[in-house]
């Protein structure tokens, strides 16, 4: 069933206008009576199209219920900007596989600097990526993409997540030996190509960060935040 995002119904009601009502009757060519469901802050809303036109469908509110795609942990990155289009690529991603927040920042050893203007257009990118990627997954969500921060804000942000992991290069704890309740808040810091400094090692873990470490072979990049999201869904029950 087509899914879409949506303010929260009023009267019981969902109007639809703009790209996706055009979506809805072109694309998909859906009509009258057809069923279709909108998503808002983590509740699925189960509707029947009850009039459209070129420009605005509007939906009726059949039932509702709590996102059974939602991961029973909130899972927060904090990935350090990659070169090219590699972050694009990371928040598809991780958004298929249940993350709900991405905090992109520079640290020290970041090739990519994207000044003021160059940052807000991608951010619009990756916020339209992030859309895409949870309609396809059945998301409940769309995952919040932050504004571009540097290193020391996002430990900072990290402070607010009750499990913090800090993945480096040069050693730390594995995965599977973390204890990771199954209902919690977890953030989880990623570098980019060349990784993460000393100095910024140990800013993370006096911030409360765990070192973790993903064994003897160097993922790249693009690669590590994937990865390390399949396992926590996996160590936490969500996968």
């Amino acid at each position: 069933m087509p899914r879409f995002f949506t303010d929260k119904p009023t009267d019981e009601v969902i109007t639809v206008t703009g790209s996706d009502a055009a979506h809805i009757g072109y694309s998909l060519r859906m009509k009258i009576g057809d069923p279709i469901t909108f998503c808002n802050a983590g509740t699925d809303y189960f509707c029947r199209i009850e009039s459209m036109n070129g420009s605005e469908v509007v939906c009726r509110v059949e039932s509702s219920e709590a996102s059974r795609s939602e991961p029973t942990v909130s899972v927060t990155l904090y990935q350090a900007y990659p070169k090219q289009d590699k972050l694009d690529y990371i928040v598809q991603k991780t958004t298929e596989l249940g993350v709900t927040r991405i905090v992109p920042f520079i640290s020290a050893r970041c090739v990519s600097r994207p000044d003021g203007k160059s940052a807000e257009k991608k951010l619009d990118r990756l916020r339209r990526i992030a859309e895409e990627a949870a309609k396809q997954s059945g998301r409940g969500i769309i995952p919040e993409i932050t504004p571009l921060t540097d290193m020391r804000g996002a430990v900072e942000d990290m402070k607010k997540c009750d499990i913090r992991l800090f993945c480096y290069e040069n050693g730390g704890e594995r995965l599977s030996d973390i204890s990771l309740p199954k209902s919690s808040s977890i953030g989880v810091m990623i570098g980019s190509e060349g990784g993460f400094e000393r100095a910024e090692a140990d800013s993370a873990e006096d911030a409360g960060a765990v070192k973790i470490w993903l064994g003897e072979r160097i993922l790249r990049c693009e690669t590590c935040p994937v990865a390390v999201t399949a396992i926590l869904m996996n160590l936490t029950g969500n996968m």
